[in-house]
């Protein structure tokens, strides 16, 4: 079954670039830039990753973004990314990547996207891996502030194919951001935002309403209010769940108790993610090997799962036609 998982064609919809940082890719960039980290070694590093909450683990994520200066540096930091999707059969890829959280630190816009965008150029032409990047605002910022980190993407836009929303939820409202989404949309982008993680089903309903979103992030809230859960299958509204994310930060205890295979049987256009693997211990395979050893998922439930990840990428018609086709003989 480990084989099959890892074999199988899958894209990935929820994946933070800046999450994908090992510690020992962290090691050799600062010390490549000559940066202190307060860790002496690898293994110190990797024994600080056990989080209680969202908030630690995003204390330690900021921390750790601090190694990213250059260009090369966020070329290293995708490529690695890229070298694990080539691994385990991830054939599109739509990251995340958090500008301010290197603008406010005095990194050019320019920086980030030149060498992101470099990496995944490569990846498709090196591949085959074809991808969408998706810029997110962070949340705990203002709205002025994500106003600002849309105007820097602006040059930029043939690079980035949507928005996003993600940091801590608990506070932070989608309708806080209502007006900067509005206008990235009218800009032509795609949208979508982190809801219902720490969050209540609520906040799906507002980044539905209010935000316009695509798609949600995460989402496992939902299943809290039957009628969003009717919404979303009516609408066909795609969830990116992340179960090691989810059992790593404590939305679920066990994964034994989570609820993405219950919303999959209900019709719910769920998939799988590995969110900030670096930190929550997988990257795509883990987490559909977590999911069958936790929930015994079956052949035919994550083939849906990742045919749901075909159908509800952003990837245009033609590509999805072809990553359908692969997955058929499955």
């Amino acid at each position: 079954m480990d084989y099959f998982l890892n074999t199988l064609p899958k894209a990935e919809l929820h994946l933070h670039l800046e999450g994908s940082l090992e510690p020992e890719l962290m090691f050799r960039l600062a010390e490549r830039n000559s940066i202190e980290l307060p860790y002496d070694s690898v293994e110190q590093l990797t024994a600080a990753y056990d989080f209680n909450n969202l908030q630690e683990f995003l204390d330690l994520y900021y921390q750790g973004a601090a190694v990213l200066l250059t260009e090369q540096d966020f070329y290293d930091l995708t490529w690695a990314y890229i070298e694990r999707c080539r691994t385990q059969h991830v054939i599109h890829i739509e990251p995340f990547f958090d500008p301010q959280t290197h603008t406010d630190r005095g990194i050019p816009f320019i920086t980030v996207i030149s060498g992101i965008s470099r990496a995944l150029k490569n990846a498709e032409t090196e591949y085959g891996i074809s991808s969408g990047l998706i810029m997110c605002f962070l949340r705990h910022l203002s709205e002025e502030a994500a106003f600002e980190a849309l105007q820097q993407a602006e040059p930029y836009l043939d690079n980035i194919i949507g928005i996003g929303l993600d940091s801590s939820e608990l506070g932070h409202p989608p309708a806080k951001f209502a007006r900067v989404f509005a206008k990235a949309r009218g800009m032509g982008l795609l949208a979508v935002a982190h809801a219902g993680e720490e969050g209540p089903a609520q906040n799906i309903i507002d980044s539905l309403e209010l935000l316009h979103v695509d798609r949600i992030d995460h989402g496992v809230r939902a299943i809290d209010d039957p009628e969003l859960i009717k919404r979303l299958v009516t609408e066909k509204i795609a969830l990116t769940v992340c179960p090691l994310s989810n059992t790593r930060l404590k939305v679920f205890a066990d994964m034994s108790q989570h609820n993405i295979l219950e919303m999959l049987e209900q019709g719910v256009k769920v998939t799988v993610n590995s969110d900030d693997p670096a930190y929550f211990g997988g990257y795509l395979t883990e987490n559909f090997i977590a999911l069958e050893k936790g929930l015994g998922m079956s052949k035919e439930q994550a083939v849906l799962l990742a045919r749901n990840s075909f159908e509800y990428s952003f990837a245009k018609s033609e590509r999805k036609a072809e990553m359908l086709l692969e997955l058929n003989c499955y």
